[in-house]
């Protein structure tokens, strides 16, 4: 398993523009770079949550 060539890259692309179109992409990209952000905010606060946890279990 290794990465993506640059070829697959174009064939992945031009199959996500004619599934959604292109007046639909820059929709799509702006709610996953969203869901992206939530997504780490989230693992950054279940991390300092964890570490509050274990401070006052060792209290």
């Amino acid at each position: 398993m290794g990465s993506l060539s640059t070829s697959e890259l174009i064939i992945i692309l031009l199959i996500v523009l004619l599934i959604f179109g292109g007046a639909k992409l820059p929709k799509l990209a702006r709610s996953l770079g969203q869901a992206q952000k939530e997504f780490k905010t989230g693992l950054s606060e279940g991390e300092s949550d964890d570490g509050k946890a274990e401070k006052a279990d060792d209290a």
